[in-house]
């Protein structure tokens, strides 16, 4: 599936403008702006910090000039980066399958998972509890979040994954046919059980990921093609600079932020994107310094790799050690 293109001067349209505004009237910076294809999945746990960056200005101020690439779903993100179609990709926990795998080097963690993905049944279909899935037909999006947490909730209640079938489709396709009954399961991610809602009254969320947590912790975050990340590593300072001024703002002012990022969501309403913003855990670039210092991110990526590798039947897998680069962080936040 392509990407949907999104124009910066439209970003830079309406409420955001005025952020632009004030933006340009900082002191001038010294280095040269520089343009940079960022392919993204949006959702709130994903894009919350580059929408909250746009409109403060944060990336502005630090000369980064967005390219934006919108896809459905993490591996279409990585898909395009390996193709060269752009520089860098924000992504959810998918980035600790690609980037085991060599494609793409990655660099800063956006945040925790905690109850983004959820699993979504239909009574009426014969659902009503994990262990009447034995036998049944789950819609998903393998190698992502929703995948993760699908095969965690399995196991924790005894039921084999073998014993499931896995549809595996785009995000909103599986929604898709969940909601025409073809399906009657779907292991999704928030802001999509907004539709499965809004279309099934009678559809019953059993579980999401936050009854795994903090046992289990699926990072979203951003990775660069390998010889931008080689040749461009100034480039990834600057955004990570951006970046920490917007989610220190998202960490002071959580209720302000999730209503300014109702504006890039529409048609959600304030309360779901109030809801969006609550599934994910956000740390202040402080407290992701202790996380990255202590190898704690690093830990975090590595047993999410450990799910994909053994699921792929990997064996040669990059260490998260190899593959995500702390120092850039480190010497970005002081």
């Amino acid at each position: 599936m392509s990407a949907r293109l999104v124009s910066r001067r439209r970003v830079l349209r309406g409420g955001a403008a005025l952020a632009a505004v004030s933006a340009l009237g900082a002191p001038a910076i010294a280095q040269a702006r520089r343009k940079v294809r960022l392919g993204y999945l949006h959702v709130v746990a994903v894009d919350g910090h580059i929408w909250t960056g746009l409109d403060r200005g944060s990336f502005d101020r630090e000369g980064i000039d967005f390219e934006l690439h919108a896809f459905n779903t993490g591996p279409e993100v990585f898909e395009a980066m390996i193709r060269g179609e752009i520089d860098v990709a924000s992504a959810g926990g998918v980035i600790s399958n690609y980037l085991a795998l060599g494609q793409g080097r990655g660099f800063l963690i956006n945040d925790i998972e905690v109850a983004t993905a959820q699993l979504w049944v239909r009574p009426s279909l014969g659902i009503n509890r994990l262990a009447d899935l034995r036998g049944k037909r789950i819609a998903t999006t393998m190698k992502t979040t929703a995948h993760i947490f699908l095969d965690r909730a399995l196991r924790a209640n005894n039921v084999p994954p073998s014993e499931v079938e896995i549809v595996n489709a785009s995000m909103p396709d599986a929604v898709k046919a969940f909601i025409a009954g073809e399906v009657p399961a779907v292991a999704l991610w928030v802001p999509f059980n907004v539709a499965v809602r809004e279309a099934l009254p009678d559809a019953v969320k059993l579980v999401d990921a936050s009854a795994f947590y903090p046992q289990s912790a699926v990072l979203g975050g951003w990775a660069a093609q390998m010889g931008y990340y080689a040749s461009n590593k100034d480039i990834l300072n600057r955004i990570i600079r951006g970046w920490i001024d917007a989610n220190d703002h998202m960490v002071r002012n959580p209720a302000a932020a999730a209503e300014a990022l109702q504006a890039h969501y529409k048609p959600s309403r304030p309360q779901d994107i109030a809801e969006a913003f609550k599934a994910q855990k956000l740390y202040s670039a402080r407290e992701w310094r202790r996380l990255y210092a202590d190898g704690t991110v690093v830990k975090w990526l590595q047993q999410v790799s450990d799910f994909f590798m053994t699921d792929a039947g990997v064996t040669n897998a990059l260490r998260a050690s190899d593959y995500f680069d702390t120092q850039l962080y480190l010497a970005a936040v002081g």
